[in-house]
């Protein structure tokens, strides 16, 4: 057993990123379980479809709402205390929330009101806790570390979650939210443990507009970032495109029923997991550089291989090695942007690259619905080939600098 703990949370590390690791895996369950019951929640109090699809919109608007904010005050306050406070809130939203179901004085509209919130208050604690990994490792071992965090959200969050979460709502319609609040309320005890190094922060009266314009203004004047978080939006649209029709594509070009969709979904996930495990390995066998290249390959290819086929196990082969990509290039493109950007600024210009990414898949899934009701079914996945053919020969000699920016800052040496 400790040599299992050791291979993946590393002694050298040190203990607070095994604390940030376990606070994170802890929180992806609690918000794996309401994945799915989230949903079922809303379906319960409503068969409009209109409301539903609003539940599910309510989750994601807060992070084009309150991105920049919640990037402003990661920078601005003890980012472990914000992330423990916001957390602890959450709580307090989930145990309102299963009073009024157990009472039974619950409606659709606090129901979709307690998913805002919740939404809301994630976004807060997602930009926070994404500022604590530089904090706590070496920049060598900040691929590990995301890597190690990846998985968790993958297993957690995308996996196990959402079963357990259909499983307990199935029990009562409470006893989701009871388990996620307990989830949350032990994550925010494991942050609270951890020791960071000190870090100046900004003297003064804080002036939200002025923090913001900073963090515009910085990743737009660092040419690596300012690409990395570009190719992030560009590439996001393409994929929004594709997978937003993904659901009709299995059924209509490959004859597979709901099961059958299930597998193919299941099969990136098992391909994400071989990426993360093997994280490690292809780190030491390759540049980041060539992470990221042929990372961008595989996506242009896969969007190629789904726009010819029309056999199923070609499908699923496709999905996984596009699931081992997915979240090799989510790991890598998460190091390079914390390796290049200070820590004082690391609240802001994540939640720009954050909000880049939710803002890129909400515009191509439009665009992926407009595309297949004018082309069929298959032209959102010639749309993301094209799109990201064309794209990929114009970053492609950027993507060595984008991968070694910030090679030249000397952050203070993480606590142990």
């Amino acid at each position: 057993m400790r040599g299992l703990v050791e291979a993946v949370l590393p002694a050298r590390m040190g203990t607070p990123f095994r604390w940030l690791v376990g606070s994170s895996w802890a929180t992806n369950l609690g918000d794996g379980i309401a994945v799915a019951a989230g949903p079922l929640l809303v379906a319960s109090q409503t068969q409009d479809p209109l409301l539903v699809a609003l539940g599910a919109l309510l989750q994601r608007l807060p992070w084009l709402l309150f991105g920049l904010h919640a990037g402003v005050l990661a920078d601005r306050m003890d980012r472990c205390r914000l992330v423990v406070a916001v957390d602890l809130a959450r709580v307090g939203v989930l145990v309102v929330l299963t009073a009024a179901l157990v009472t039974g004085d619950v409606g659709i509209a606090v129901v979709l009101t307690a998913l805002f919130v919740l939404g809301t208050a994630e976004v807060f604690a997602d930009t926070t806790a994404a500022t604590l990994l530089p904090m706590v490792v070496p920049r060598a071992d900040l691929g590990i570390g995301n890597a190690r965090l990846m998985a968790g959200w993958l297993t957690m969050n995308q996996l196990v979650g959402p079963a357990v979460g259909a499983v307990l709502f199935a029990a009562g319609a409470a006893w989701p939210f009871v388990s996620q609040a307990l989830l949350l309320a032990l994550g925010a005890l494991l942050v609270s443990r951890m020791r960071l190094p000190a870090r100046e922060r900004p003297a003064g009266r804080s002036h939200v507009g002025r923090d913001i314009r900073e963090g515009l203004r910085w990743t737009w004047g660092n040419a690596a970032v300012r690409t990395l978080t570009l190719t992030i939006v560009t590439f996001n649209v393409t994929y929004g495109a594709a997978w937003s029709v993904l659901v009709l594509y299995a059924d209509q070009q490959l004859d597979l029923g709901a099961v059958g969709f299930g597998l193919l979904t299941s099969a990136g996930a098992l391909g994400g997991i071989l990426g993360t495990a093997s994280y490690d390995w292809l780190e030491k066998r390759a540049s980041l550089a060539t992470l990221m290249r042929i990372g961008l390959v595989i996506e242009t290819l896969t969007h190629l291989a789904f726009a010819l086929t029309m056999t199923a196990w070609v499908a699923m082969v496709v999905m996984f090695v596009f699931g081992a990509h997915a979240f090799v290039w989510g790991t890598t493109s998460r190091t390079v942007r914390m390796r290049a950007v200070p820590m004082r600024l690391q609240g802001r210009v994540g939640s720009l690259y954050s909000m880049g990414v939710f803002g890129g898949i909400l515009l191509g899934q439009l665009l992926g619905g407009l595309t297949a009701r004018a082309w069929g079914i298959t032209g959102p996945f010639w749309f993301g080939f094209v799109g990201s053919a064309v794209l990929l020969p114009l970053i492609w000699g950027q993507l060595t600098h984008i991968a070694h920016a910030g090679d030249e800052l000397d952050e203070a040496v993480p606590a142990r």
